[in-house]
């Protein structure tokens, strides 16, 4: 880990919210940005991040300097549980002794070589996993904590014992992200439905589109928002306000990130991620600039 400039935990107290989504397109984010980048999975039973990196099925090297993560690209490494499993499906089934060695042996065998950043993607929860952690990185420093959450108050209740996790064992919350804040797409990207007499429902897009070329062409470059959770306690603005940490944007539920995901692919590279793409790199760059990451490139580190 010594050589290793920058490490960022991306944690939630909720699981389901997008945390790995987030930490995979922040490695990208960062690497499309010349930064050498590792992203470390710890979420032992339900490991993402192969997926989202477009390497399922790839399988762990030794070498005489260690374990050799798997690389999307040659600034961009990967280590994740997922690669040491004979079977995608196979259940983890450990209790917490056994999945606290495998996380430090992550952290002490794994040869990443000189990184900017590492980027880990723990589970949900404040349990031994993030104990674990941040036992072990904290020899050699921890630059903070990005929290994900979604808007609503179930999520919140445990998102807010999340972030007291990091003021009791004394890391910093580098800020919050609220994710799946309302769906926000083109409006040429929605079905429209008819209900019809007997509660069926009827397919009327095409007369929709129609209509609004004819009558109205300047409506299809809108976009159409909606809220998809209940954010009326406030969201994540109002718990940060609450508890003195840095908001640091919303991202809105987007098909188009999912599918990124899906796929294993940046957001970025693609021109159909219109409303995720620029929340993201919105926040991203609002972390590299506050935090004087941006200083790495520009003293060509």
């Amino acid at each position: 880990m010594a050589t290793v400039k920058h490490k960022i935990l991306v944690l939630s107290g909720k699981g389901g919210v997008g945390k790995s989504t987030f930490s995979a397109q922040l490695a990208f984010a960062l690497a499309a940005r010349d930064f050498q980048v590792g992203l470390l999975d710890v979420d032992i039973c339900g490991p993402s991040i192969p997926k989202m990196l477009g390497l399922e099925g790839q399988e762990i090297h030794q070498s005489n300097l260690g374990w050799s993560p798997v690389y999307v690209e040659s600034n961009l490494g990967v280590m994740s549980v997922g690669f040491m499993l004979p079977n995608p499906d196979e259940a983890v089934i450990w209790r917490g002794p056994r999945k606290n060695g495998l996380i430090k042996q992550f952290l002490k065998d794994v040869y990443w070589g000189e990184l900017d950043f590492l980027i880990v993607d723990a589970p949900p929860g404040t349990s031994d996993e993030h104990i674990s952690l941040v036992q072990c990185l904290d020899a050699t420093g921890i630059d903070g904590a990005i929290i994900v959450t979604t808007p609503q108050q179930i999520s919140l209740i445990d998102v807010r014992k999340e972030v007291n996790f990091c003021k009791k064992v004394g890391v910093k919350v580098l800020g919050v992200v609220e994710n799946m804040s309302g769906l926000c797409l083109p409006i040429t990207d929605f079905k429209f439905m008819k209900l019809t007499d007997n509660g069926e429902q009827k397919d009327v897009t095409q007369w929709v589109w129609e209509y609004m070329r004819e009558k109205a062409p300047e409506m299809l470059n809108l976009l159409a928002c909606t809220e998809v959770f209940d954010s009326s306690g406030g969201g994540a603005v109002k718990m940060c306000n609450d508890m003195g940490v840095t908001f640091l944007g919303k991202v809105p539920l987007d098909p188009q990130l999912c599918k990124a995901a899906e796929e294993g692919s940046s957001c970025f590279a693609k021109k159909d991620c219109v409303v995720s793409a620029p929340a993201l790199k919105k926040i991203i760059e609002q972390l590299i600039e506050t935090n004087g990451w941006s200083m790495l490139l520009s003293n060509g580190v």
